[in-house]
């Protein structure tokens, strides 16, 4: 049985439509997902939408909306974006659904029976905006004497009874885990986490509230509903079936990966992994807090007039280029900035021009000089066979190598080089003056890229999907060579003894042009 691999990215939260932070995370967590698949492991890839909370019922209230029908209504754009992007998820789980709200009871009776519960009165600041309580120590001063969380949120002082859960107890486990190699990556965030469990008396937190109604209610206490993190980290675990603790659950939990952005790795270093603690569950083994995308460098705010709509940006670039783009620019846990001019710049001279030219240039050649069936191979030279050695290094290695390590972008930088080297080796060989000097030499020459193209194509598969996929077949590549090691295998000779015979080829990627009103800015 194919070993399990299970990666969430974080669940949303449905107040607004999703903006191009989402879309960056979802795309990363389908690329990984892509590739562990790809690399022969049993994939679960979870995401959805975190619903409950004063926030997204005040937001409805505002509208004069019922905040469930709302909460569909937004938790739909979320459905579409992931179905727009391609995000191959396995399951797309709501806070609002009845399994979830069962498994968040279940692990809050678990957290009970442990005796990490007690009633008592909360008093201090909470950020609505960030759904999270922070300490006095933690604000700062905004205008008008408006004091700000550490993300530059107001906060308001709050008063109500609540449960609480002692998440003092569990500070030594928490250092510890944060401590082990692994666990929280990059390490700029591990050391944030570190700094605060050990230059802070960790506090016991205030888990329900009573002031609102819309959350997963407290059993057994009327009148308190989950404070919103309990209940929306607790998806993770809705998503494979929890709280049955056996099938699913038992062949996927702890997660190997939790995405999530740069701005919620507390709650999923230091909260979950105590919930989790508590219920006598294990904690997941990794936990990954990716940086955020600018726009032209600045922060993305209504205010400022530079939110894009992630779909808008695919419908205008394609899917492919923009998931291309932004695992391509982007060094994966730092921040990144994001242009027009910069989607049509990488994406035309990488894609367009470099992989979709010459798989352009070899196909159409083997369509012409060789009426569409595969060329014959009659021995390989020096120079084939160091091409051949390049790009299975690059394929059979570096790629696998960087993109289990969530380097993506470098993986994609080791995949563009093999890319360049098949384009010097084309212009080197130039099959196109082979057809009259020596035919033989020409198929041979032709066959070595077509076997190079189809390992590249295959090696691309997690970034850009649908145009590798239809590259691939109209290659006649199966869909069990389609991963890193049947790629690799002995599959050109049977192929091409099929019979198969290859149809006028498509271009991949038309070049990009930059919108009129942003070659005006």
């Amino acid at each position: 049985m194919a070993e399990p691999f299970y990666i969430t990215t974080a669940i949303a939260y449905p107040n607004g439509r999703p903006h191009i932070g989402h879309a960056y995370e979802a795309i990363a967590a389908d690329a990984i997902a892509r590739f562990q698949r790809a690399m022969g492991r049993d994939v679960r890839l979870v995401t959805g939408t975190d619903e409950h909370g004063l926030k997204m019922d005040q937001t409805a209230r505002k509208l004069g909306r019922d905040t469930l029908e709302f909460a569909t209504e937004m938790s739909n754009y979320f459905r579409e974006m992931c179905a727009t992007l391609n995000i191959s998820y396995d399951a797309f789980r709501r806070t609002t659904e009845e399994q979830h709200k069962a498994a968040s009871i279940a692990i809050w009776q678990a957290m009970e029976a442990a005796g990490d519960l007690y009633l008592d009165r909360y008093e201090g600041w909470y950020s609505v905006r960030d759904e999270a309580f922070y300490d006095e120590s933690e604000l700062t001063d905004g205008e008008g004497g408006q004091r700000l969380s550490p993300q530059g949120t107001p906060v308001e002082w709050t008063v109500e009874e609540s449960w609480f859960f002692r998440l003092s107890k569990y500070r030594d486990y928490l250092i510890e885990l944060n401590e082990s190699p692994g666990f929280l990556e990059p390490e700029s965030r591990r050391n944030e986490v570190l700094a605060f469990l050990k230059g802070n008396e960790l506090r016991d937190l205030s888990v329900s509230r009573t002031s609102f109604d819309w959350g997963v209610p407290v059993p057994g206490s009327p009148g308190h509903v989950m404070y919103v993190w309990v209940d929306a980290l607790t998806t993770y675990l809705t998503g494979i079936g929890f709280p049955a603790r056996d099938g699913e659950f038992a062949r996927f939990w702890p997660a190997n990966l939790h995405l999530i952005g740069k701005d919620i790795v507390r709650f999923h270093t230091v909260y979950w992994p105590a919930f989790l603690k508590s219920a006598g569950l294990p904690a997941p083994k990794a936990v990954f807090g990716h940086g955020f995308l600018l726009h032209r460098g600045e922060k993305m705010s209504k205010s400022l007039g530079n939110v894009v709509d992630p779909l808008e940006l695919a419908e205008r670039f394609g899917v492919d280029q923009l998931r291309y783009f932004l695992l391509r620019e982007v060094s994966f846990g730092q921040d990144g900035s994001y242009s027009a001019e910069a989607i049509v710049t990488r994406c035309n001279a990488e894609l367009a021009n470099s992989f979709g030219n010459l798989a352009q240039r070899v196909l159409s050649q083997v369509f012409k000089n060789c009426d569409g069936y595969l060329p014959e191979i009659s021995g390989h030279t020096e120079e084939d066979n160091a091409l051949f050695e390049l790009v299975q290094r690059v394929v059979g290695r570096e790629m696998p190598e960087a993109f289990a390590a969530l380097a993506l972008n470098q993986g994609i930088e080791a995949w563009m080089s093999a890319v360049f080297a098949c384009n010097a080796y084309i212009d080197s060989q130039a099959p196109w003056a082979l057809k009259k000097t020596d035919p033989a030499r020409m198929q041979t020459v032709l066959a070595t890229l077509y076997i190079a193209i189809a390992q590249l194509g295959t090696a691309i598969l997690p970034i850009i999907p649908g145009s590798a996929g239809k590259l691939l077949d109209a290659m006649g590549i199966a869909a069990d060579l389609r991963s890193y090691s049947g790629i690799q295998s002995h599959w050109y000779s049977p192929l091409a003894e099929s019979g198969f015979r290859l149809d006028q080829p498509v271009g991949l990627f038309p070049r990009l042009e930059l919108p009129a009103d942003e070659a005006a800015d």
